[in-house]
């Protein structure tokens, strides 16, 4: 599951805390989960995918597994067993794009493909304990790693907060200020002078 642009397994703590007492949690680092049932499980996610690590017994060979994955529910049993996780994901994922592995005979990695790539989960499995995505720090990437339509809304978003911090307009404004100019253009005969434009 290592390729690159996938998620690894990692040997950080789950929260990092950063100055003033603020916590940040960090999304590429597995996050623990303890259920009732006394199952674990860990996951850690991307914008665009969850990876999901279920420790089974030693030994555990893949036709003991059954894992079916729906496009807004998982279900991961053991041979003649209670489900280890059964229930409705958070958010739908692309199936065609969703796997899982036999890791070492040792854990299942399920690695699901999220639909929508713009936001993050707060847990796996809906009414599973959850985390406070408000406090997520993602790692920096780079512009070079993000698909065209993806890097142009954050090279704007960047150019409207750089503006922003200048006392300048925003690519927005300065599509309004355009239009008005070409309208003015356009249109000598209509006197602007006391017009209120916002």
């Amino acid at each position: 599951m290592n390729k690159a642009g996938r998620l690894s397994r990692s040997i950080e703590p789950t929260v990092k805390s950063r100055g003033h007492n603020q916590t940040f949690i960090n999304p590429s680092v597995l996050q623990k989960v303890q259920l009732s049932s006394g199952v674990e499980y860990e996951w850690m996610q991307t914008l665009g995918e969850v990876e999901i690590h279920i420790p089974v017994p030693s030994g555990t060979r893949g036709r003991d597994i059954n894992v079916v994955l729906e496009k807004k529910s998982l279900k991961v049993t053991l041979k003649q067993q209670e489900p280890l996780i059964d229930g409705d994901l958070l958010k739908e994922i692309k199936l065609e794009e969703s796997t899982w592995t036999l890791e070492n005979q040792s854990a299942i990695i399920i690695h699901l493909e999220k639909i929508n790539k713009m936001e993050w989960w707060s847990s796996v499995i809906d009414g599973h304990p959850s985390i406070d995505t408000s406090k997520i720090q993602p790692e920096n990437s780079k512009l070079g790693d993000l698909d065209a339509e993806t890097r142009s809304m954050v090279e704007k978003m960047m150019f409207d907060q750089r503006q922003k911090e200048l006392g300048k307009p925003t690519s927005d404004e300065l599509k309004k200020q355009e239009i008005l100019k070409k309208f003015q253009e356009q249109h000598p005969e209509l006197d602007f002078s006391k017009a209120k434009i916002n």
